[in-house]
């Protein structure tokens, strides 16, 4: 389909100039972007910590000039050495009250010195570089609790979060030592260019270095762009490599792919993918290569005609020895600064490419919040009627209706069975209750206000909710039950009584800690591994212990045996009097105790009534029921 609006993450794609009219425009959104990512980095250290950056520039300046002062001192030796030479030997007497003696301390002092700054900027950028990775993955994580879920159902979310979390961590801080170096380089270079000025006839080798070391710099910035170009365009092929490596070291899943024999075939996959990758990588990486090779032979040949000029000068008696270490070390110094800042500048380019992956994961929009300036917050000890008009949903992306013109009302303490096969669209219709998608049609009502009225947290803390897909944390027994409730004051009789209510209580009294058992060998050693419907239980404890106005059950009892099942549903019976209750269940023997059923085939909703009216009416209820029932008869 031909125009509409940009996809999110095209937002900030730079296409190549096209006519040569296009240069200047082109130039002007490339360094726009540059700027911009670079500003955008700065904040982010300054927010972290001030003194980094002040410590970065301090640093900057003293290894900008410290290289310079360091040839100093050694062609001021040689030189007071050549002249004691020249003049015949002295007695050994003579050397400490001489002036090498005062520069030798002198280069002593500066060489100690230099060394523990070196230290202190080597422990600066790591102390540093743990500072800022944990302020981006925690602006991450607060953007990721803001967002919309249906952002978690899109490919492209997936690559710029991925990118995100990826790259962001590291990049900042050394974009912004690199930037730092390149403060140091220049000092470093305009000293040295000061000294071979000053060399006879020698002014003219610096333009020379400099017209020599221009095309490195444009190489530089061309592999640069074209590498993250091609990073982007992989990144699906890197998510596939780190599935297919990650299958064999996943806990949860190594018993299948063992047991199956899966291994040589998610390591075939990964090698196929990984040729791919790495021919168009390999590619690149000797193409630049290339350039780089003969640019640097061309740079080579211009550096030995100067050191014979410069030697020539030293044997006609012109310069003295240290002048020629001087004038030498200054050359190949002038030489090495501008493929340091050819070769920086093109790094810190790169890298703020790549914080563009943090940036437009952090602009990615959120649609679900409240639509009107003062929400309305959920009235509290009151039954609550839920209504849905006309309700058409499908997700982002797709044409394909997951459900479809769904219209039904739940009165105050009513229950709700949510019945139909697999794909009719149960648990969506569950996720738009609890407002984690909106509607693509029609609304959906709280006591008569549109579900968009309300605020987010008070919303959700007026569901109780156990999903199909339901949590398993890696702390203790304890803690699984009270993440149903985190905001509220830690009671353990709650705790325990939402354990007996999900006949969870048994067998947490038996493990080695109670309560306090760790779960899941994920950091403790002696974390428990529990069965997936103990798992179950301890998550129906969660909903127990939220005690919410709003109970939605999704499959609540799907891996539970029939006893334990009926022990659960008797806990129900018990718990939602005064209560509204949504569930869901394939076991169509406990919808018999809902005031109200629903059957959905297809995102339609095509019956609704009590058991008893369904059976009667002998349509698509029916039919589930009874094919269940003789399954159990026989």
């Amino acid at each position: 389909m031909m125009g509409g609006p940009p996809k999110p993450y095209e937002h900030n794609k730079v296409e190549p100039p096209r006519g040569v009219g296009d240069v200047p425009r082109y130039l002007r959104e490339l360094l726009g972007g540059f700027f911009s990512r670079y500003a955008y980095i700065v904040k982010l250290v300054w927010r972290t910590g001030k003194w980094i950056l002040f410590l970065l520039s301090f640093i900057a300046l003293f290894r900008g000039v410290t290289p310079v002062i360091g040839a100093l001192i050694s062609q001021a030796v040689l030189n007071e050495l050549q002249e004691i030479i020249q003049q015949g030997a002295l007695p050994q007497s003579a050397f400490w009250q001489s002036k090498v003696l005062h520069l030798l301390i002198f280069l002593f002092i500066y060489r100690v010195l230099s060394q523990v700054v070196n230290e202190v900027n080597r422990a600066l950028n790591r102390i540093a570089g743990e500072k800022v990775v944990r302020q981006v993955k925690v602006q991450i994580m607060e953007k990721s609790k803001e967002l919309d879920v249906a952002s978690f159902d899109n490919p492209a979310f997936f690559e710029r979060m991925e990118n995100a979390s990826r790259e962001a961590g590291m990049r900042p801080l050394q974009i912004l030592a690199e930037t730092f170096g390149m403060v140091s380089t220049i000092i470093e270079f305009v000293s040295y260019l000061v000294i071979l000025l000053a060399a006879p006839g020698l002014w003219w080798a610096t333009l020379v270095i400099i017209a020599v070391s221009i095309p490195s710099a444009v190489i530089n910035f061309v592999y640069r762009r074209k590498n993250f170009q091609y990073m982007r365009r992989r990144s699906k092929d890197r998510r596939q490599m780190d599935y297919y490596s990650g299958l064999l070291v996943n806990k949860d899943m190594i018993k299948e792919v063992r047991m199956y024999d899966l291994a040589d075939t998610f390591i075939g996959r990964y090698c196929d993918v990984f040729r791919t990758y790495y021919r168009g990588l390999r590619r690149l990486i000797f193409s630049e290569s290339a350039w780089h090779i003969a640019i640097g032979v061309v740079s080579g040949v211009t550096n030995l005609i100067f050191y014979i000029l410069i030697a020539m000068q030293v044997f006609t008696g012109r310069i003295m020895l240290g002048d020629y270490t001087l004038f030498t070390g200054a050359i190949a110094s002038v030489a090495n600064c501008i493929h340091a800042l050819v070769s920086t500048s093109g790094t810190i380019y790169e890298g703020t490419l790549f914080i563009d992956n943090l940036i437009a994961f952090m602009d990615e929009p959120t649609t679900v919040t409240p639509r009107i300036a003062q929400p309305l917050k959920v009235a509290s000890g009151a039954g609550h009627t839920i209504e849905f008009r006309h309700v058409t949903f499908r997700y982002p992306g797709t044409e394909r209706d997951v459900l479809h013109d769904v219209s039904f009302t739940i009165a105050p303490g009513e229950t709700l069975a949510l019945v139909g096969l697999n794909g009719a669209g149960k648990t969506t219709l569950i996720k738009l209750l609890t407002r984690l998608y909106d509607p693509s049609e029609g609304c959906i009502l709280l006591d008569g206000r549109d579900l968009r009225d309300y605020d987010l947290d008070s919303l959700y803390s007026a569901f109780g909710i156990i999903f199909q897909d339901f949590g398993k944390y890696a702390v203790s027994v304890e803690e699984n039950i009270r993440y149903g409730d985190i905001h509220k004051q830690a009671d353990m009789e709650e705790v325990r009584a939402a354990a007996e209510q999900s006949a969870a209580g048994d067998y947490i009294e038996k493990l080695p800690g109670g309560y306090d058992t760790p779960l899941m060998r994920v950091f403790e050693p002696t974390g428990m591994e529990l069965s997936i419907g103990q798992w179950q239980k301890l998550a129906i404890a969660r909903a127990f212990y939220a005690d919410s106005e709003i109970l939605i059950l999704d499959e609540p009892t799907a891996s539970l045996d029939p006893i334990a099942e009926q022990e659960i549903f008797n806990q129900f019976d018990a718990l939602r009097s005064q209560k509204t209750t949504i569930f869901v269940s394939h076991r169509l023997s406990s919808a018999t105790i809902a005031n109200q059923i629903i059957v959905l085939e297809n995102g339609c909703l095509i019956e609704k009534g009590s058991h008893t009216a369904l059976m009667a009416l002998k349509g698509k209820y029916y039919e589930l029921f009874s094919t269940q029932a003789k399954r159990y008869i026989a």
